[in-house]
């Protein structure tokens, strides 16, 4: 057994000075078959930490419902096999480009307060998963050697009682190695965000001279930590992929350690928002209230470790630097993920109509004056058919879907009419009456940062006609994790030649299953599985132009494909599993 505690100017094992070389990996954007040789990857880097976030609203999708919590114990487990530290993040809140910040959906009261309607079930869900950490601490022969307490509350709120509580909670449940906190190096920020008696620590990318100066402001004393050192950046739909210079990187984190401090990188291996899970951003300057920016689907992040598993040009010079403060000689990464034997093509065969996958595996229909949101009709991640009736006769007149969140596919007595935006909320063609209308609307993500995060989803201010409200709408939703399941009782039927939203099937036949990235020529928008696997969402806007398909997912033989379409592909469109492994957010 070891101790691990915080003393005036270091981290202390045992009594003797340590510096904490961390790197971010979140278990659950990892296949679990291949913990193992990302946690090995790291090593190799010369890290000696692990840091992972733990999101709520992945383990309990509705209240008191709990799924495989044990993960994050399982995952601790591999990191101590691989001879890493660990550090936890809980929340319940958590950022990371995740859905809702980590925040399930039907969370109650005011988020991120001491609101009691939001407390009970945090303490509920902490009672839950702290079993996992607990007798995994350092103290009992565990990796686990801190705990955070929230995560960059100080960018959101200032409610100390609640900071204070979930401390206590903390340590009521067991958890006995030090608490801390991250926040951005400024005034407010850390002000809003520390806890008296809980080490401080600080997230940027740059300039880390100034932001320790700015710490120390605030405490003088205690180990310094980066405990998010941004080497690299995420993608938003629609925008460019970012990418952040090597050698840049690699002078700022020389600039972290020369000041004796203990760093995170965030992201060490970024891997993929499979199922859905990505969030979304608000533009908009600080007050974040511009156009929404939906998260992709991979979260390689320009990260070291890329979404393959591979090492980067990035990874060779970070290591550069780490080995300086190494031990000993570090070892050499372990071989590259297995690649997929041959390219092959996807056989779809049958389809059925989205009215008849939301028929079989929607939710009940409800009736209401108004829209329903998604949390009012429990959808997560997924789709809601609003429905409702133009009365007649009556000329043609605008149709407005006020409020809008993301995007909408429109039909008029069922020919499609155009698609709707949170910006393009008006359909470009009027409407007359008698007219039967259908708004499939999609969650492209919850915002995950900023004081927008938790805003409902779905039409949030009524379907107008003209200037006039349409009422009796009917709702039905459809989540995602509804194909958890199968879609044995879809009603399929052969796949003709017309291209239409809706179920796709087919077969792909492998032979050398492994590491793969699906092509996606002339589909539009939506979701694919393999072997009942969600890869995630695929989209034409770019600038993520392929889906990474972890090998443990693939099988040799036939391997079953859904694809899951809400626009509609193109004639000419193809998916072909490709052995290519370019990074998939870099354009052809």
């Amino acid at each position: 057994m070891s101790e691990f505690t915080v003393g005036d100017t270091d981290f202390l094992l045992d009594g003797r000075p340590v510096r904490l070389l961390s790197g971010a990996l979140h278990y659950f954007r990892v296949h679990e078959a291949q913990w193992g040789h990302r946690l090995a990857m790291l090593r190799a880097m010369g890290l000696n930490c692990v840091e992972t976030y733990v999101p709520w609203n992945l383990h309990e999708p509705a209240p008191g419902s709990f799924r495989d919590v044990a993960a994050l114990g399982r995952f601790l487990d591999a990191a101590r096999e691989a001879g890493l530290w660990a550090i936890v993040r809980p929340g319940p809140y958590i950022c990371a480009e995740w859905e809702n910040g980590g925040l399930p959906h039907w969370v109650p009261g005011h988020p991120r307060t001491r609101d009691e309607r939001f407390l009970r079930p945090v303490e509920d869900w902490f009672r839950r998963l702290l079993p996992e950490v607990v007798p995994r601490q350092i103290d009992r022969g565990g990796p686990v050697i801190m705990v955070q307490v929230e995560n960059e509350y100080g960018s959101y709120g200032s409610d100390a009682e609640y900071l204070r509580r979930l401390a206590d909670l903390l340590r009521g449940e067991g958890v006995t190695v030090p608490l801390f906190t991250s926040d951005g190096p400024e005034d407010h920020m850390l002000t809003g965000g520390s806890v008296p008696g809980v080490l401080a620590t600080v997230n940027f990318g740059s300039h880390a001279r100034v932001a320790f100066e700015t710490l120390r402001g605030h405490r003088p004393q205690g180990p310094l930590m980066c405990m998010e050192f941004w080497c690299g950046w995420f993608d938003h739909w629609g925008g460019e992929h970012s990418v952040r210079d090597a050698d840049d990187a690699a002078e700022t984190l020389r600039e972290i350690l020369a000041c004796g401090a203990s760093v995170n990188l965030y992201m060490a291996h970024g891997g993929t928002s499979f199922a859905g899970w990505a969030g979304s951003n608000r533009g908009g300057g600080d007050m974040h209230d511009g156009p929404l920016e939906p998260d992709v689907t991979s979260y390689d992040y320009d990260a070291p470790i890329d979404e393959y598993g591979r090492p980067t040009e990035k990874f060779w010079r970070l290591r550069e630097v780490l080995a300086e403060y190494a031990d000993g000689p570090l070892p050499e990464p372990p071989p590259a993920p297995t690649p997929l034997g041959a390219p092959a093509d996807v056989d779809l065969a049958d389809f059925a109509p989205l009215s008849a996958v939301l028929q079989t595996l929607g939710g009940p229909e409800t009736t209401s004056p108004v829209p329903p949101s998604f949390e009012e009709l429990d959808v997560d991640r997924g789709v809601v058919r609003y429905e409702v009736t133009v009365p007649g006769p009556r000329q043609p007149y605008p149709l407005i879907a006020r409020g809008l969140r993301d995007v909408a596919v429109v039909y008029v007595d069922g020919e499609r009419a155009g698609v709707l935006t949170e910006g393009d909320e008006r359909l470009k063609e009027p409407v007359a009456g008698h007219a039967r209308v259908e708004l499939w609307v999609e969650s492209l993500g919850r915002v995950n940062y900023g004081p927008r995060s938790g805003e409902p989803k779905g039409i949030t201010g009524g379907i107008m006609h003209e200037r006039q409200f349409l009422h009796g709408v009917r709702a039905r939703g459809l989540r995602l994790d509804a194909f958890d399941a199968g879609v044995s009782d879809v009603p399929f039927e052969p796949l003709t030649g017309e291209g239409a939203a809706g179920l796709y099937r087919g077969t792909v036949t492998v032979r050398g299953a492994g590491d793969a990235c699906l092509e996606l020529p002339g589909w539009t928008r939506g979701f694919v599985w393999i072997n009942g696997f969600n890869l995630g969402r695929y989209w034409s806007a770019g600038p993520q132009r392929s889906l990474y398909v972890p090998g443990p997912v693939l099988r040799e033989g036939a391997n079953d494909v859904w694809v899951l379409e809400f626009e509609g592909p193109s004639t000419q469109a193809g998916l072909r599993l490709g052995t290519d492994p370019r990074n998939p957010l870099i354009p052809s």
